[in-house]
């Protein structure tokens, strides 16, 4: 992260606000979907309603964009919809289930989404887990793997004909945009460990965590490819939002404690920290940005793993096989 008051070449900070990164900005003529949870240090799944992943709901509505919160408790995600009108009478949310551990749950809601017949300008995969003790999915993949990436990668792919449709008609550029993290630099040492995914033995929460952000940045590497190569009006990004100031660490009171201390000088807040992801979906000067890593409301770089264009492409037919999904 840079220092909160250094701006880069978009004029942006790591100081900045979602409201500031898109003040003046009219998105009313867009619709978006926004992956519920943010992440959570006790593997626990934050919805939509809490951290940045409530802020971004907010601030997209806010400027007019028609907003699908797409979460795995849906009474939560009731409860922010019905907070962010009281204040936004003129808001339009909508709150639709989905769990991205579940394959079939994933392909439940891009079926329901779609007989909405609605348009797709703006897909946020922000939903995460961290850190989690050895779990399986329902689909037998491991948890973090399966949520943060499988899940994602599954549901862009049942999604992309209709941000394909709504990018031709509306002559709008469509925009994906996923959530990373640093935490992609502290990945198994070989990146991905595709022939041990499911290794209980030498698993590793953090290094598993790790690997699925890695995961999300070479998705978003290999997604602008094939855009670009198939001339696609839509562009691919991935983000780390930066260290939040929240109640991730409550169950580790001294580092809570010291966090709590500390914490105003070195780490964002959720208005800082849900910015970048702002930015990316409706900044002027993220149009055309496509295939970069963003951070502080900026084009930053990831490590030399996150840059390889080998590894995105067999990331994406070893996903391909997971998912039994076919070539775009």
């Amino acid at each position: 992260m840079w220092p909160f008051w250094w701006k880069g070449a978009s004029g942006f900070s790591a100081h900045s606000t979602a409201e500031q990164v898109t003040h003046g900005i009219d998105g009313t003529a867009l619709t978006a979907i926004i992956t519920g949870p943010f992440f959570s240090m006790i593997c626990v799944r934050l919805r939509a309603s809490s951290g940045i992943g409530e802020e971004t709901t907010r601030v997209l509505a806010l400027r007019g964009v028609h907003v699908v919160m797409a979460v795995r408790n849906t009474d939560s995600g009731n409860q922010v919809r019905a907070k962010i009108l009281k204040d936004t009478p003129e808001a339009k949310i909508d709150v639709m289930k989905l769990d991205l551990s579940s394959m079939a749950s994933v392909r439940s809601f891009a079926s329901e989404f779609k007989s909405l017949d609605l348009p797709l300008n703006l897909l946020i995969n922000n939903a995460g887990i961290m850190a989690c003790p050895y779990t399986l999915s329902s689909d037998n993949i491991e948890l973090q793997f399966a949520t943060n990436h499988l899940g994602h990668f599954l549901l862009t792919n049942l999604l992309l004909d209709t941000m394909k449709k709504t990018a031709n008609e509306s002559n709008t550029e469509g925009r994906i945009v996923i959530l990373s993290s640093e935490g992609h630099r502290y990945a198994y040492r070989e990146g991905i460990r595709f022939d041990k995914i499911n290794d209980e033995a030498s698993y590793n929460t953090l290094q598993a965590y790790g690997q699925s952000k890695l995961c999300n940045i070479l998705h978003a590497t290999e997604l602008a490819r094939l855009f670009k190569e198939q001339g696609v009006n839509i562009t691919a990004n991935s983000l780390h939002p930066g260290s939040i100031m929240t109640n991730l660490l409550r169950y580790h009171s001294f580092i809570n404690t010291l966090g709590n201390a500390v914490g105003k000088y070195v780490l964002k807040s959720i208005p800082q920290g849900a910015a970048t992801t702002c930015y990316a979906a409706l900044h002027p000067q993220a149009k055309g940005v496509s295939g970069e890593y963003l951070m502080d409301n900026n084009i930053s770089s990831p490590n030399s793993q996150g840059k390889d264009t080998d590894l995105a492409k067999k990331l994406w037919e070893f996903s391909l096989s997971l998912t039994g999904e076919e070539e775009l």
